[in-house]
């Protein structure tokens, strides 16, 4: 009975918890940790744990300290590689008491707190900006209409040598309009209208779009799950919020070719904590991965936020747009990047069976 719990209470741990032997050998990974490695425990035994997950400092010095001083270790911060995927998490290392042989690693991911708390948890700064704009955007269109009639206008009445000043404030008049009317967007977005899909015909439709459009430097390779569920979702703001990514990944570059992977997987044990306390369940994950320079890191924090944008001419509102569309699917997306690799991941319910 005593051995049925303690298995019960291994299995239920949240995080993942790898189970070492003295050459780094993984000798057991609970439920959490296969979910983490993509891998059963099964497959997952035997494997040198290196080989499983990464780090940007040594693992095996680590280990190896743990194992001398026969003491835990706590390392805060540290980004971890998983599955061609970069998580900063919370790492500890610790013997098994009593059994000189084995070691305990603990994972705490970090990124599903910070990011889930941005969309479900809008900050009172983030939805009066985003107020504030939507009240000056139709306040300003009226005028500005009558500012681009009458530069088309003067452009009649006025010699040759002016049409490119009038010229110029028409163009530039269309440009604040349609900034104008992004704005708006936001306060303008319909509920989605949630049914059942296949969120790989979404995926493909939005490929055959940017192909036929922006992304002609855009090389697009499928790594999909054939065994996912349906997801609960609106096709067509899926495929606004997948068709804006894309075209995020085919400006980084105007020069040269920018590879892009459509990736999907199913983590059953992935939920998100809601502000109601309530646990959501986001088994269906789908990553857009560009080998793209990155994001800044001064940004990559804020980067769903209203205004923020690393594009030179960017207005900032497209991912921000994404992530209230996410939102309203009471989903999460999130973005890890270095130099070479940015991925964006959204986390989205399963249909009901």
């Amino acid at each position: 009975m005593k051995k049925k719990i303690k298995n019960l209470i291994w299995a239920s741990l949240p995080i993942p918890i790898f189970l070492i032997d003295l050459k780094s050998q993984i000798v057991d990974v609970n439920y959490a940790g296969e979910s983490f490695i993509n891998t059963s425990a099964q497959s997952a035994k035997g494997d040198y744990i290196w080989n499983k997950v990464k780090l940007d400092l040594s693992l095996k010095a680590l280990l190896k300290r743990a194992r001398e001083d026969k003491t835990p270790i706590f390392v805060n911060d540290v980004d971890i590689l998983v599955v061609n995927r970069i998580l900063e998490c919370s790492l500890k290392i610790a013997p098994v008491l009593g059994v000189d042989d084995l070691m305990l690693i603990m994972i705490s991911p970090r990124e599903l707190a910070s990011r889930s708390t941005h969309i479900h948890s809008p900050n009172s700064n983030t939805q009066s900006a985003i107020g504030m704009a939507e009240m000056l955007a139709h306040e300003t269109k009226n005028p500005l209409a009558g500012i681009i009639g009458a530069a088309q206008l003067l452009s009649m009445k006025i010699g040759p040598e002016a049409y490119e000043l009038s010229d110029h404030i028409v163009s530039e008049g269309r440009r604040i309009e349609k900034l104008l009317g992004q704005v708006e967007q936001f306060g303008n977005l319909p509920a989605p209208t949630l049914t059942a899909i296949n969120i790989h015909d979404v995926l493909d439709r939005a490929k055959q779009s940017a192909h036929l459009g922006f992304g002609s430097n855009l090389t697009i390779f499928k790594e999909y799950d054939p065994s996912l569920p349906t997801v609960m979702g609106d096709p067509d703001q899926l495929l606004q919020v997948i068709l804006n990514l894309l075209k995020n990944a085919s400006e980084v570059s105007s020069e040269q070719s920018v590879t892009v992977t459509l990736r999907t997987f199913f983590e059953h044990s992935f939920k998100l904590r809601r502000r109601d306390s309530a646990d959501v369940s986001l088994p269906l994950q789908v990553e857009i991965i560009d080998d793209g320079p990155g994001i800044e890191s001064s940004i990559i924090k804020s980067i769903f936020d209203p205004f923020v944008s690393s594009k030179k001419n960017g207005t900032g509102l497209g991912l921000a747009l994404a992530a209230k569309i996410i939102s309203d699917h009471n989903g999460w997306i999130s973005v890890t990047s270095v130099p070479g690799r940015t991925a964006f991941r959204l986390s989205l319910p399963r249909a009901s069976v």
